[in-house]
């Protein structure tokens, strides 16, 4: 199991912007809410080297949570 950001970690930070609860985070994520989930992340797990096509790939909290299982946040070198 990866040490990094699960999907429930995810909506739990998308739900700390607006001060929502995670039942109300929808599945698809605006730029906003993407730029705070990307700080979130940063400020926990360290800085992200993240190209245009994984951007993209964000824009759901499902494909949020590929990429960064993909990138291996949080997990031990």
């Amino acid at each position: 199991m990866s040490g990094g950001p699960q999907r429930s970690d995810v909506v739990a930070m998308l739900a700390t912007y607006g001060d929502r609860h995670p039942e109300q985070v929808p599945e698809t994520i605006s730029s906003l809410e993407l730029a705070w989930l990307l700080h979130q992340i940063e400020q926990r797990y360290g800085e992200l080297d993240i190209d245009d096509d994984m951007f993209v790939r964000m824009s759901t909290v499902s494909g949020a949570v590929e990429v960064l299982g993909d990138l291996k946040v949080g997990d031990s070198a």
